[in-house]
């Protein structure tokens, strides 16, 4: 459904996970042949812009965002205040922990001070899982230090956890859901520590656009905006789509975790999630995790 009259046309790419809640939201822009052989198109009117998907692990695209490559990246909440002088938060298009997120697993029940010693495996040094992780140590008189924390790509976490490589994981995506069906056990779920403690929810990935692209930033979040309402709005034809990426997950369960992480904080932070990341972004800085990047704006759709 692209328009493009007389403008002179743009090609934007997009950086997101290759997992169900990204590939959930941005479905309607899509326009290229999918894994099970669908040709699509946009579902939406993108106006002179062509999108063009670029599908990366978070980790990879916060080490791109340092660059700047990205014309528009997924990027975690952790890495916002590196990259703050190139990218502006978009107002639509956050994944929240909602009493839920990334959780620390392990073969065997144990406490979180258990983990002193122990090998993790993360998913990323600027994830929000391992921001997150990180001050749930400090508030146990933990660091870092006391861990011995390596990162692994997120969909191997799992299986090097089981096979005893490491003595727990810290899971994000699909592994929230399916970490039972390998017989692993819960340490922490940081969500609901995060939303218990301080009433909030976990702001854990975001959505940005490169500042050099000035004045067009509201037309193009208003694109984005446009992408996420008719994914939500034609659901179960946008979780089919999302299958393609549902790693050990059936339509139902890949629905609930779409679910979980394209809500109404996808829409819009609101009041509320955008104090979250103030919350979170302001510990991590007085924690000395993060440099401080001053007042956090968040692009509106035009």
């Amino acid at each position: 459904m692209t328009t493009a009259t007389d403008a002179k046309r743009q090609t934007l790419r997009i950086g997101h996970s290759p997992d169900p809640d990204d590939a959930f939201m941005w479905y309607p822009l899509a326009n290229f042949t999918a894994p099970d052989g669908k040709k699509l198109t946009p579902k939406v009117d993108t106006g002179r812009y062509d999108f063009v998907h670029v599908l990366e692990d978070i980790q990879s695209l916060n080490e791109r965002s340092e660059k700047g490559e990205l014309e528009i990246t997924a990027l975690s909440i952790h890495q916002y205040p590196f990259i703050a002088d190139k990218y502006a938060l978009t107002s639509c298009g956050s994944s929240m922990g909602d009493g839920y997120g990334p959780m620390i697993v392990s073969t065997k029940p144990m406490s979180v001070l258990d983990l002193k010693g122990k090998r993790l495996a993360i998913p990323g040094y600027r994830t929000t899982a391992w921001l997150a992780a990180q001050l749930m140590l400090a508030e146990q008189g933990m660091s870092k230090d006391d861990v011995t924390h390596e990162f692994v790509m997120f969909d191997e976490i799992i299986p090097r956890v089981v096979s005893g490589e490491f003595d727990a994981g810290l899971i994000i995506h699909e592994g929230q859901l399916t970490y039972g069906n390998d017989g692993l056990a819960c340490v922490s779920d940081l969500g609901k520590w995060w939303t218990d403690s301080r009433k909030l929810p976990l702001p854990l990935g975001g959505n940005a656009i490169r500042r050099d692209l000035g004045g067009q930033m509201p037309t193009i979040c208003r694109v984005l905006l446009d992408s996420i309402e008719y994914a939500l709005e034609h659901r179960e034809e946008a979780v089919n789509f999302a299958l393609n990426w549902a790693r050990d997950m059936g339509s139902e369960l890949a629905d609930e975790f779409v679910g979980m992480y394209v809500n109404q904080w996808t829409l819009d932070y609101g009041d509320r999630g955008r104090e979250a990341v103030r919350v979170l972004l302001g510990e991590a800085v007085a924690a000395g995790l993060v440099p401080d990047c001053g007042g956090i704006d968040f692009i509106e759709p035009g």
